[in-house]
């Protein structure tokens, strides 16, 4: 299998006081395939523990639809299922992350290679922990040819899809393996349903809550499993 990994030399801004401004945070990485239900999941987790939800690949398409030159060059790189200068992601990450009031984050589709995950820690923070959702080739697939019907989405294309499937295997199983042997990885499977999965997510979080002190939001459980059955795959 070829690698498409697209690889550059990431730029690293001696900021202290943007390091100072977040090292507080608490971050938790959701990784998986595309299609994956790392959307779905992310807007629950939201709903029960108050975390801000950035998504990497929102922030990189907002930017494309600014119609920069930075954002004609990321809709290319992304159009082939690579992935964008690692510089770039994190750079938008820490800029919204920093506009933000919350001091909790959920990091949506990032990062996608160990040298955006290196970048990151140097450059804001490690995570708290690292939920990795686990969907077959063929799912993802099915999931996301349905998603394209309505979404208008570049990417949402079967040749497209199978890119950036490689690129995922090729890239982020490296990344999920790093965070595993450090103890911080919950692996989670994506083919149930997404109410279901999200009990699984739970417990990996309480987890964490508990680890820091901190007790979960009170909630609507009822409403939350009712909505979880009927949100689309992200």
């Amino acid at each position: 299998m070829g690698n498409f990994c697209c690889h550059f030399e990431a730029r690293h801004d001696d900021d202290d006081e943007n390091k100072a401004d977040l090292s507080k945070a608490t971050i938790v990485f959701v990784l998986g395939g595309p299609g994956s239900g790392k959307g779905t999941q992310c807007e629950l987790l939201v709903k029960k523990y108050g975390y801000k939800h950035l998504s990497a690949g929102d922030l990189l398409r907002e930017e494309v639809k600014k119609g920069t030159q930075l954002g004609k060059e990321m809709e290319s790189i992304m159009k082939e299922g690579k992935l964008v200068p690692t510089e770039v992601t994190v750079k938008l990450l820490r800029k919204a992350m920093q506009a933000s009031s919350n001091d909790k984050f959920l990091i949506d589709g990032f990062p996608r290679a160990i040298d955006q995950a290196e970048t990151f820690e140097q450059d804001i923070k490690p995570p708290a922990l690292v939920l990795f959702f686990d969907c077959p080739e063929e799912e993802m697939k099915k999931r996301l040819l349905k998603r394209g019907e309505s979404s208008g989405r570049a990417d949402d294309n079967e040749e497209t899809i199978v890119k950036r499937f490689r690129t995922f295997l090729d890239c982020s199983m490296p990344v999920i393996e790093h965070y595993e042997r450090q103890g911080k990885l919950a692996k989670i499977s994506a083919v149930p349903p997404p109410d279901e999965v999200f009990v699984e997510v739970q417990r990996a979080m309480d987890g964490l809550s508990t680890e820091h002190g901190e007790k979960p939001r009170a909630s609507d459980h009822v409403a939350a499993h009712a909505q979880g059955a009927g949100l689309m795959a992200a």
